[in-house]
C-alpha cells in the first residue's frame, strides 16, 4: 500500500515535461536580440555619453561593450559589427581616453578592442597601435605618486580587467615580453600588497582562503557587511575573473605567468561556484545577505569564465556545467526582455550598494558595459554548447 501511494504521488511529477535545455541556436538568438537592442538605441558610436556629465564614447563603460561585440563577431561575423567598431575606433584616433600620459586603467580599456580590430582593417598595425604602445611605455616608467610604487596603479580590482589584458595583447602583437612582465608585477602588487596601512599593509586584495577579491583597500578586514560577513562585490570579482580569461587567451600555456594566472583562476572558480544562488544568479554581495537579489553583470562574467574553463579542460564539466546551465537559464528567464533590454543590471559603482534598488525594469545609469558583460558570458556559453552538441 505504501509503494502504491508513493507511485501515485510520483506520477504527476513524471508526467510533467522536463525543462527545455537551451541549444546553441537559442543562445545565439538571445545574444543577437540583446546586441541589436543596444546598436539600435546607440546607433552612432561616436556620440558621447551624457550621464550627469558628458564623457567621450571611448570611456571604460563603452569599451567593455566592444569586448562583447568582438566576441560576437568571432562566432557570428557580420560586417555591421566591424563597421560599428571601426567607426568608433577611427573617431577616437585609436587613442586611449585622455591620451598618451594617462595611467588610469579605465582610460586604457578601449585599447583592447583597438588591438582586436587590427585583422579587420587594411592599415599598418604600427600606425594604429602607436599611441596605445606609447601610453603603456609611459606607464611602465611612471610611479604612482599616491603610493610611490612603479607597480601600484591598480588599486581597485576593476582595473585588472580594464588594463591587464591590453598588456598581454601588446606582448602577443610585438613579441616584447616587457609588457607581460610589467603587467604581472602590477597584478601581484594588487593581489599581494594593496591594502590598509598598519598591520594589514601587505594583506593584498585577494583572499586565497575564499578564492575571492576585496574590491579595494576600503573593503579588506576589518570591514564587514551588516550581517558580519565579508564584502566581496560580485561584479568586481567578475572583472578579475574575466581578466584572467582574456589574458590567458593571448598567452602561451607554457608561460610561467600563464600558470600563475591559471592557479588563481581555479581558486576563483571554486570560490564563485560556492556562492551561486538557487535561482542561478549571484548576489551583488557574494557571501552576504546584504542586498540579496539577482544581479546580471556579475552573473554574466562568472558564466563567461566557467564556460571557458570547461572548454579548456580546467574545470570539471560534471561540477561546473550545471552551474553554467543554471546561470544561463536565469539570465534568459529573468533578465532579458522581449526587446533585448537587460534587467537586474547593477549601475556603476564600487560595491553592492551601488545603483540600488535593482529590478527587472530599472534602467542602469550606463547600459553599455552591462551589455558587454552579457555578450561575453552568453557567447562563451554558446561555444560550450556548440562543442557538445
Amino acid at each position: 500500500m505504501k509503494h502504491r501511494t508513493f507511485l501515485l504521488l510520483l506520477l504527476p511529477m513524471l508526467l510533467q515535461p522536463a525543462a527545455a535545455q537551451s541549444t546553441a541556436d537559442d543562445v545565439m538568438a538571445t545574444v543577437r536580440k540583446a546586441n541589436d537592442y543596444f546598436m539600435q538605441k546607440y546607433e552612432d558610436p561616436t556620440v558621447p555619453t551624457n550621464v550627469k556629465r558628458v564623457r567621450p564614447s571611448n570611456l571604460w563603460t563603452r569599451a567593455v561593450y566592444y569586448e562583447g561585440l568582438m566576441a560576437l563577431q568571432a562566432v557570428d561575423p557580420q560586417q555591421r559589427y566591424v563597421d560599428y567598431a571601426v567607426t568608433w575606433a577611427d573617431f577616437h584616433q585609436w587613442t586611449p581616453r585622455n591620451g598618451v600620459k594617462t595611467c588610469d586603467a579605465d582610460d586604457q580599456c578601449c585599447g583592447q578592442t583597438y588591438l582586436e580590430l587590427l585583422p579587420y582593417v587594411n592599415r599598418p598595425d604600427t600606425a594604429l597601435t602607436k599611441i596605445v604602445r606609447q601610453n603603456l611605455d609611459y606607464q611602465m616608467q611612471t610611479a604612482n605618486p599616491k603610493n610611490q610604487s612603479l607597480y601600484g596603479w591598480w588599486t581597485w580590482i576593476d582595473a585588472i580587467q580594464m588594463a591587464m589584458p591590453l598588456y598581454m595583447q601588446m606582448t602577443q602583437l610585438t613579441g616584447e615580453k616587457k609588457y607581460r612582465d610589467h603587467a604581472m608585477k602590477m597584478y601581484r602588487w594588487s593581489r599581494n600588497e594593496c591594502g590598509r596601512g598598519g598591520e594589514n599593509a601587505k594583506m593584498g586584495l585577494f583572499n586565497v582562503a575564499d578564492g575571492l577579491w576585496w574590491r579595494d583597500a576600503d573593503y579588506v578586514p576589518p570591514y564587514k557587511e551588516p550581517d558580519g560577513k565579508q564584502c566581496y562585490w560580485s561584479r568586481g570579482n567578475g572583472w578579475v575573473y574575466a581578466a584572467l580569461v582574456r589574458c590567458m587567451n593571448v598567452m602561451s600555456p607554457k608561460d610561467k605567468a600563464y600558470k600563475e594566472l591559471k592557479k588563481d583562476f581555479l581558486l576563483m572558480s571554486e570560490g564563485i561556484r560556492r556562492c551561486q544562488r538557487e535561482d542561478g544568479f549571484w548576489n551583488p554581495s557574494l557571501v552576504s545577505t546584504n542586498y540579496a537579489m539577482k544581479e546580471t553583470s556579475g552573473t554574466a562574467l562568472f558564466l563567461y569564465g566557467m564556460a571557458w574553463g570547461i572548454q579548456k579542460g580546467y574545470l570539471k564539466a560534471n561540477v561546473y556545467r550545471p552551474v553554467c546551465d543554471r546561470a544561463w537559464a536565469a539570465l534568459k528567464r529573468d533578465a532579458v526582455h522581449s526587446d533585448g533590454f537587460l534587467g537586474w543590471m547593477q549601475g556603476t559603482g564600487k560595491d553592492p550598494s551601488a545603483g540600488q534598488p535593482l529590478s527587472y525594469t530599472r534602467i542602469p545609469d550606463f547600459e553599455d558595459y552591462g551589455t558587454g558583460c552579457f555578450l561575453l558570458g552568453a557567447i562563451e556559453y554558446y561555444k560550450l554548447l556548440k562543442s557538445t552538441e
